[in-house]
């Protein structure tokens, strides 16, 4: 039988979603583990995305294929109940034999969080990234009009040597702007390695004055990691949904 879970998570001590052989330390291990003592037997998890270390989700989906005579309220009682208190599900449904979490899904929300000015907020300093300069916030919006749409974000890519397509369509960039509290969404039908943190990372850069937000189509263009701003911290970002049908 195959099942969705969404789940949530905080990030902070964990080594990224994906299972690695180094350590034990990952959410999808975390998770296979405990399934494996319900079924008795190795499972495997798919996750829609790949959070990295210090990543946070709201709405992660996943997919697995679990024995039959199984129901979702049992899956989702044995995982709330023996998974870490970091890690939570919130949902789990059957889903169709070829549902796939990753390849079946048609888009990604993440947010950036950031805290501005001189005072942090003790209880979300997890939770977000602290910048103390003034931020001029219509000319980040002005550069991230110039980064939504369909372009070739090669440039917003981590991994140097990514040799599938890095054309990628960012739907929108939304910011919101709430006392010190300010959060950058950005929704997309898919996001390469690093890249919401390299956009944040580079309107940044803008906000700060250390750029023009018309450099953009020029960063673009220029495909190549070193043209855009630095890798905003892990802590501000957070998955918060994954398309479907």
């Amino acid at each position: 039988m195959n099942y969705k879970l969404t789940l949530q998570y905080d990030g902070s001590r964990y080594d990224g979603w994906q299972r690695q052989g180094n350590t034990a330390n990952t959410i999808q291990g975390k998770v296979e583990a405990v399934l494996s003592r319900l079924t008795q037997a190795p499972v495997e998890l798919h996750g829609a995305g790949r959070t990295d270390a210090g990543v946070h989700a709201l709405g992660q989906a996943a997919s697995v294929q679990l024995p039959h005579g199984l129901t979702p309220g049992q899956v989702m009682d044995h995982l709330n109940r023996y998974l870490p208190e970091d890690i939570a599900v919130t949902a789990v449904e059957e889903a169709p034999p070829r549902f796939h979490a990753r390849l079946s899904a048609l888009g990604k929300m993440y947010r950036y969080q950031l805290r501005l000015g001189p005072v942090p907020d003790v209880f979300r300093r997890k939770y977000q990234y602290r910048v103390e300069e003034p931020l001029d916030l219509a000319a980040m919006e002005r550069a991230a009009a110039l980064l939504t749409g369909t372009h070739d974000f090669r440039s917003f890519c981590a991994n140097r040597r990514f040799k599938k397509s890095t054309v990628r369509t960012v739907r929108s960039i939304e910011f919101d702007r709430r006392g010190a509290d300010l959060s950058l969404t950005f929704r997309g039908d898919g996001f390469l390695y690093h890249m919401v943190r390299i956009l944040t990372g580079t309107l940044l850069e803008v906000g700060l004055g250390k750029r023009p937000p018309e450099e953009m189509a020029a960063i673009l263009s220029a495909k190549d990691r070193s043209t855009a701003g630095p890798t905003a911290p892990a802590q501000g970002l957070v998955l918060v949904e994954v398309e479907y049908e």
